[in-house]
This record gives C-alpha cells, sequence and structure tokens, in this order.
C-alpha cells in the first residue's frame, strides 16, 4: 500500500524545490530550514533533527557558512545559528538581480536583430504579465489596444505613466466606462461598436501594438500569447485596431441607422458570414432565437 503524503510533507517537498531553484543542495535546504526551526546547535544536533546525514551536515553548513545563510556562534563544540530569511533571501533576490542585469547588457550585444521576424510564443499568465507591461513601458509613439476592461485594468499604472510621457494611446474597450482608461488627453477610449458588448471569440483576445512595430496578443485568461515583431503581422494588428476605431466612430454618429438597416450588433451580416456554431454563440450572446 502507497504512503499518502500528508500536507506538512507537502510543502516540505515544495520548499525543497524552490531552494533547489535558488542553487542549495536538498541538504543544504534541510540544514538551514532546520536552524531555523531550532537555533543554536551543534552539527550533531542538526543532524539528529533533520535526518541529514551527519558529513553532509558538516559540509552542508561549511558551504552554508560560507554564503552567509548560517554562521558559527561558538567553539567547543561548534554551534550554528540561521541568518534571518528577510535578511538572507532577500541578499541572495539582490545578488542575482544585479548578475541578470549584467547578463542583460552584456547580452544585448548578441541579442537578436531588431528587424526579427519571427514570431514567439509567451506561455503563462505571469510571464505574459511581464511581457505586456515591459511593451508599454518601451513604447514611446503609440499605443494600440483592444481588450476587455478587467483584463486592461491590470496594465492601469502602466498605461497612464505611458500616456503621461506623451504616448498617444488608441484603446477599443469591450466594457461600459471609457472614462476610467482616459488618463490624459492623449488617450482616446471608444467602446467596441458603440456599445462594448462582447460578441465572438475574438473578443476573448487581448490585442496590442506598440510604434507600429510591435505586437502582442494574449487570450483573456492568460495562459498563451504570441508576440513579434513582423512587419505584415504588426500591420495586421494594427489594422484590425484601426478598423475597430473606425467602426466605433461610424457607430456613435450613425448607431441608429446602423441597426435599422443591419439589426442591434450588426446582426445581418454577422449571421451571413459566421459559421454555425459562432451564430449559435452570438444568438446566445444577444438573446436571439
Amino acid at each position: 500500500m502507497m504512503a499518502t503524503k500528508t500536507k506538512a510533507t507537502e510543502t516540505t517537498d515544495a520548499l525543497l524545490e524552490d531552494f533547489k531553484r535558488l542553487g542549495f543542495t536538498v541538504y543544504e535546504a534541510k540544514v538551514y530550514m532546520q536552524l531555523l526551526t531550532e537555533s543554536p546547535a551543534t552539527a550533531y544536533e542538526i543532524a539528529k533533527a533533520s535526518g541529514v546525514p551527519r558529513p553532509n551536515t558538516y559540509n552542508a553548513l561549511e558551504s552554508l557558512s560560507k554564503r552567509g545563510a548560517v554562521q558559527p556562534i561558538s567553539e567547543n563544540p561548534a554551534r550554528y545559528v540561521a541568518s534571518p530569511p528577510q535578511r538572507h533571501l532577500g541578499n541572495l533576490a539582490r545578488q542575482n538581480l544585479a548578475i541578470c542585469d549584467r547578463l542583460t547588457d552584456e547580452l544585448a550585444r548578441l541579442k537578436v536583430p531588431e528587424d526579427d521576424q519571427y514570431v514567439w510564443n509567451v506561455q503563462g499568465e505571469q510571464a505574459i504579465d511581464r511581457k505586456i507591461n515591459a511593451l508599454i513601458r518601451e513604447s514611446r509613439v503609440s499605443l494600440r489596444i483592444k481588450a476587455a476592461d478587467d483584463v486592461l485594468r491590470i496594465y492601469s499604472d502602466e498605461l497612464r505613466a505611458a500616456a503621461q510621457r506623451g504616448v498617444e494611446v488608441l484603446i477599443i474597450l469591450f466594457g461600459k466606462d471609457p472614462e476610467e482608461f482616459r488618463f490624459t488627453k492623449n488617450c482616446r477610449v471608444y467602446l467596441h461598436e458603440g456599445n462594448g458588448v462582447r460578441i465572438g471569440s475574438a473578443d476573448n483576445l487581448f490585442t496590442l501594438t506598440i510604434d507600429h512595430n510591435q505586437a502582442v496578443t494574449a487570450t483573456t485568461d492568460k495562459m498563451t500569447a504570441f508576440y513579434t515583431r513582423n512587419n505584415a503581422v504588426v500591420q495586421m494588428a494594427d489594422s484590425l485596431i484601426r478598423h475597430d476605431y473606425y467602426m466605433a466612430e461610424i457607430h456613435m454618429r450613425f448607431g441608429p441607422q446602423i441597426d435599422d438597416v443591419f439589426g442591434p450588433h450588426l446582426r445581418d451580416l454577422r449571421l451571413s458570414i459566421f459559421s454555425l456554431e459562432q451564430a449559435l454563440t452570438f444568438r446566445e450572446k444577444v438573446g436571439l432565437k
């Protein structure tokens, strides 16, 4: 019969994995955690309590001491205490950040040329959020966005900063309140097709172009996205947003006439070209039988 892991065991395993990602060995992590639990302690006491073999405990203590994670406070016998996690891991984070910054500067000389025409996949919500925020920070001329308000809200701080440094911001919004994203006079925000209502599957995408030379499109659940400098793809994304801007202006001026000719939400136009599945989804969303 297989033993079932307890919640405490699962937590410890997860911590050990995180320590390994930071460059600790399993024995070093166990020794450090044991000293956090009970300090000061001798190597013998640590080994007995942690289950780490004594020779490995001595090696771990020596390595941890050199890195400032633990320090001896007495001799004969040597007793050790652990550096507080906030201090040691904070120092470790700063050191790693400094290394990453240096590598970034050095590797910039080896980076893919600016005319990179590949389409890159970005996976996972955090990676996608980092990429989108980085692109917004990088913008200098224009930002064009098509997105739902609940997703766009996540990037409000970076968007506001971009607008305040003079970037022209054009937003096609699925939502109800365009004023929420009019940070400065150079922010133009339009409700999609004049009403901001989500109609089809394409409405579940976040699309962003910056300075007419980079683009990213992500699913609204933020599990997958693509990023590119490919001119054809960027221009296609730019054109999509630009034509949605045209439609928004047209709906603002001629909304009632458009509804009279094509039905609400461009019903007749959409149903004339939608697949059966798309038509069923559309009818459900707008309450058509």
